[in-house]
């Protein structure tokens, strides 16, 4: 690989060839990026509705158990 490169000006190897694999792999990266930042914003939600029924199920728990009804 380094045989091939090593003729070619700075400029081919620096600029023309991650141009031209983002123009061919741009849609993949695209994809990607945008599922794990999916993902992530899933997760996010997850972990907040999570947080919001133990927060309220705590507050709930902690309200009956002072009126002794258990």
């Amino acid at each position: 690989m380094q045989e091939i490169f090593a003729g070619l000006p700075w400029w081919v190897k620096w600029v023309a060839v991650p141009v031209i694999a983002l123009v061919v792999f741009g849609g993949l990266i695209a994809s990607v990026v945008g599922f794990v930042i999916g993902l992530l914003f899933k997760l996010l939600v997850f972990v907040a509705v999570v947080g919001g029924l133990v927060y309220v199920v705590r507050k709930f728990m902690a309200g009956s158990s002072s009126r002794g009804d258990w």
